[in-house]
């Protein structure tokens, strides 16, 4: 005799809505004051019929439209031709339609700021270092007679340093193409990341026309906090100063201890990792749910995506992150291309796909049946939009009593029942 498939099936918490309170800008920020105000010094530096290349990535940076379009104003207004150069190493699918569809996407391109885009993904061996390894570079930058970089600072992805994702990264791996992301990452397996940051930036400092970088800074709100002007013979340090204060401005999950996480959306627009580690405390190289010995922060013993952004183009890299997913996600996800981005990076964990099922109430029930808590309806769940944005968010009943005592958390509502609609699925969060 047969029996029945076996289905998880047991009341869930209820939810409350609730804010976190981080300090922001009152007023909206002026990109194009301030990117004209930071640009100023380019003035001793670009010559009249100079081809300058802008340096532009695919990272869901706030205002950047408006940054690339005001820098290539400025460019402009010092009789400087203007191209713009995707700097996203293998994003995109490492080719050159898929690298300006994504800038597109963002607002920049010939379209939108009116001059080309130089998007060709060959390169030169600009260098070698000491261990032999090879030093790739855009062969398009290389001919331009200066670059700069736009890019923002914040903590990595993948490791931990006085360094993180900016202007050095996006130099190095950015413009480096496929194949220099390719052997950056590999070297940096060996030789440790900043390190090998640190080595092929001041080889590429030394050897290409880089006028210097537009690092922007951003508060925990995903508001912009500052932009400013790095010249290329102080990068390094300056933008050492600057990751200090991303650093200190980045947000945290209100909570340090969850039975389930919910992320809504991953996606390449939210981080390099597609949701990031910074955040919900898992690597990219692979992470234990063993959580016996760990005494780190946060401790998320099972974490669910549900959906992959558009913005994304079907990278799901960060997906191996996540315990469970939904079915709708696993199909949105474009195979070639999130795994020439996870090779790229040695990042192969990262595009594992996890158990998944077609609907959120199917995926949270069997979330939740993994996790050692006697009553379901205890469990201590929190529920995100994604990793960049952690202002609105819901968290289970029994989370509460801590909300209450939270100095940074404002709770918006009553614990309810969780809504699906007729396939199961969650509503937005709302705010």
């Amino acid at each position: 005799m047969m029996q029945s498939e076996y289905k998880p099936d047991f009341p869930l918490p209820k939810m409350f809505p609730l804010e976190q309170v981080f300090p922001g800008r009152d007023t909206d920020f002026e990109y194009v004051t301030a990117v004209q105000k930071a640009l100023e010094p380019l003035r001793f530096r670009v010559k009249p019929g100079m081809r300058v290349g802008l340096a532009v990535g695919s990272r869901g940076i706030t205002g950047l439209d408006c940054m690339v379009s005001t820098a290539v104003e400025v460019l402009q207004s010092m009789d400087a031709r203007v191209v713009i150069l995707p700097a996203m190493g293998s994003h995109g699918g490492a080719s050159s339609e898929g690298q300006t569809a994504l800038l597109a996407g963002y607002g920049v391109g010939r379209e939108q700021q009116g001059v080309p885009v130089e998007a060709s993904m060959e390169t030169i061996q600009a260098g070698q270092t000491e261990w032999g390894t090879p030093i790739y570079w855009s062969r398009a930058a290389s001919e331009l007679d200066g670059v700069l970089i736009l890019n923002r600072i914040k903590p990595h992805t993948d490791f931990k340093g006085n360094l993180g994702s900016g202007i050095l990264k996006m130099l190095v791996v950015g413009l480096g193409k496929r194949d220099g992301a390719s052997a950056f990452h590999r070297a940096s397996i060996q030789h440790g990341y900043e390190n090998v940051l640190r080595t092929y930036a001041e080889s590429l400092l030394l050897k290409m026309p880089i006028l210097g970088g537009l690092a922007v800074v951003e508060n925990a709100l995903h508001q912009t906090d500052s932009i400013r002007f790095l010249p290329s013979e102080s990068l390094v340090k300056e933008e050492e100063k600057l990751f200090q204060t991303a650093r200190d401005l980045m947000p945290r999950l209100p909570f340090d201890d969850l039975d389930l996480l919910i992320v809504d959306s991953i996606g390449k627009n939210v981080s390099g990792s597609g949701m990031d580690p910074n955040i919900i405390g898992r690597g990219v190289h692979g992470y234990s749910t063993d959580f016996s010995q760990q005494t780190d922060f946060p401790r998320i013993k099972r974490i669910m995506v549900r959906d992959l952004t558009p913005e994304s183009h079907g990278n799901a890299i960060g997906i191996g992150m996540a315990d469970y997913t939904t079915s709708r996600l696993v199909r949105a996800m474009d195979p070639r291309t999130s795994f020439v981005n996870a090779v790229t990076a040695m990042t192969m964990n990262g595009a594992k796909v996890p158990i998944h099922f077609e609907s959120d109430r199917e995926v949270i029930q069997w979330a939740l049946s993994s996790v050692l808590v006697a009553d379901k309806k205890e469990s201590r769940i929190l529920r995100i939009r994604d990793t960049l944005n952690l202002n609105w968010m819901e968290a289970s009943e029994s989370l509460l009593r801590e909300a209450r005592s939270h100095d940074q958390v404002r709770i918006l509502g009553d614990p309810e029942e969780m809504a699906f609609d007729a396939q199961g699925k969650l509503p937005a969060i709302m705010h």
